[in-house]
């Protein structure tokens, strides 16, 4: 991939806003015309700059669930029980996220159910796996103040 220049920044910015932009909405808002703006988005897209476009689901809206994040400690931290741990989250569809952390946790995740005794029941059958768990806490969401929007970073903003 060639260094990103004005218009690929330019391009990643809108469509991490508005992954349904048309074709000419996209080649007017940065000043190209369709074809040059187009083969720009197949290049980030094959560098793998642009890994997909998806819609923002509200899923509280459509069914009844409850949001739990929850820091996790391992008792090791071999490369094998990472990875086996990660695995696990990943594969679950519990799991709406999870990051690997640095300082006080190994990991924070946020985890949806249905209700409380449905996470409760997720996470006990987690520590009946043996993924080495060595301890965790959970933290109830009561208030979504400001969701992951997925868009681009301030410095790629236009102000």
């Amino acid at each position: 991939m060639h260094k990103l220049d004005r218009y690929d920044l330019k391009i990643l910015r809108i469509l991490s806003e508005d992954g349904r932009i048309t074709k000419s909405a996209l080649a007017e808002a940065i000043n190209l015309s369709v074809t040059p703006a187009w083969e720009r988005v197949r290049k980030l897209e094959g560098a793998g700059l642009i890994k997909g476009y998806r819609a923002q689901i509200d899923w509280a809206a459509l069914f009844r669930s409850q949001q739990v994040l929850v820091e996790i400690t391992l008792a090791r931290h071999t490369a094998q029980d990472m990875r086996r741990f990660e695995q696990r989250l990943a594969e679950a569809p519990e799991v709406g996220f999870c990051y690997a952390t640095g300082g006080g946790v190994d990991y924070i995740a946020m985890i949806r159910a249905r209700d409380i005794d449905h996470y409760q029941r997720f996470i006990d059958q987690l520590l009946l796996e043996d993924l080495g768990i060595e301890r965790y806490f959970t933290y109830i969401v009561t208030k979504t103040i400001k969701p992951d929007s997925g868009h681009a970073p301030a410095e790629l903003s236009d102000n």
